[in-house]
């Protein structure tokens, strides 16, 4: 169930509202990187000391990808290097972080660097960031003297009935769990193919390749991320001209190649990028091209890592 009592947090008057309820005030729709950012630091803050948590749960977690909506540019990192490392270990679907941290997670979102999520603590509490600096607390209680706090920081505390962002329980895409059954259909097609391409999304707009052999899988297996979305796709081919000739016109394709030391990589590319796309692989080992309409992605199989107990709770 989410929380009973949601607030959308603004520094937006309502009294500069026209009757359909958009702004038309002077307030800068980007953060301020200086104390109105503080103020909505301060205010998710206060909401948590009356709920009485300090530690949140990373729910639903991205990074910017091929197309950034945010308000600012995505920076190197999308704004967590200070927070996690470069491979972003700790930054993934049910990572429990610490107040502190759950608040520079919110810093982050605020700017439009590039990472976006939820900070969850199971039905007692929600915060997350929209548009537009238009941020959203849920909480189990009226938090009263929260929302007090909050106007006394300068910002406009308004309650509503859900948040527009709050995750639907029908949402998740992916049902299927990566269990048994999964990586035996995996070896059965392994026996046949000898090799696959394994795609784990670890977060959404981002992936590492894999390809797997009989030798390779259980080393393979025991290093994925928590919660990481599978996606298992015929191998590379070793004619890797073929492959670049057979590149579609007026579309937008993933491009995964092999390298000489067998480091799988991958880049999003239209046909203005091929010229430079066929220079930069001349010396790779294999490679295929993915479509990214999703009608015309055709994987062999799908599923989402659950947790140790066998409960997927991943919403891909």
């Amino acid at each position: 169930m989410p929380p009973a009592f949601v607030h959308r947090i603004t520094k937006y008057d309502p009294a500069d509202r026209d009757e359909h309820g958009h702004y038309t005030g002077t307030e800068d729709t980007i953060s301020d990187r200086g104390p109105v950012e503080g103020a909505y630091l301060a205010a998710v803050a206060a909401f948590a000391e009356d709920v009485g948590i300090d530690r949140l749960e990373i729910r639903d977690p991205e990074v910017a990808g091929f197309v950034h909506f945010g308000g600012e540019p995505s920076i190197v990192g999308h704004g967590l290097g200070r927070l996690f490392p470069p491979d972003l270990t700790g930054y993934h679907d049910g990572a429990e972080v610490s107040l502190p941290v759950a608040l520079e997670l919110v810093r982050a979102m605020l700017r439009g660097q590039g990472a976006w999520c939820r900070l969850e603590v199971g039905d007692v509490f929600t915060v997350h960031v929209g548009w537009d600096q238009y941020m959203y607390v849920g909480s189990d209680r009226p938090c009263a003297d929260a929302v007090a706090r909050t106007r006394a920081l300068g910002l406009f505390p308004e309650p509503l009935t859900a948040s527009p962002y709050a995750a639907e329980a029908d949402e998740a895409e992916v049902t299927e769990p990566v269990d048994e059954h999964f990586w035996m259909r995996v070896r059965t097609a392994l026996a046949s193919q000898h090799a696959l391409l394994l795609e784990e999304s670890y977060v959404r707009n981002a992936a590492r390749w894999h390809r797997v052999t009989p030798e390779n899988l259980d080393t393979v297996r025991a290093g994925l991320g928590p919660r990481a979305l599978l996606t298992v796709w015929p191998d590379l081919s070793p004619d890797v001209a073929a492959v670049l000739a057979a590149l579609p016109q007026e579309e937008t394709i993933e491009f995964v190649w092999e390298e000489q030391d067998g480091t799988i990589s991958h880049m999003i590319v239209d046909d203005t990028d091929y010229e430079e796309l066929s220079a930069h692989v001349s010396d790779a080992r294999a490679a295929r091209a993915l479509p990214l309409q999703l009608d015309e992605r055709h994987p062999l199989l799908c599923a989402a890592l659950p947790d140790s107990d066998g409960v997927l709770r991943a919403r891909w």
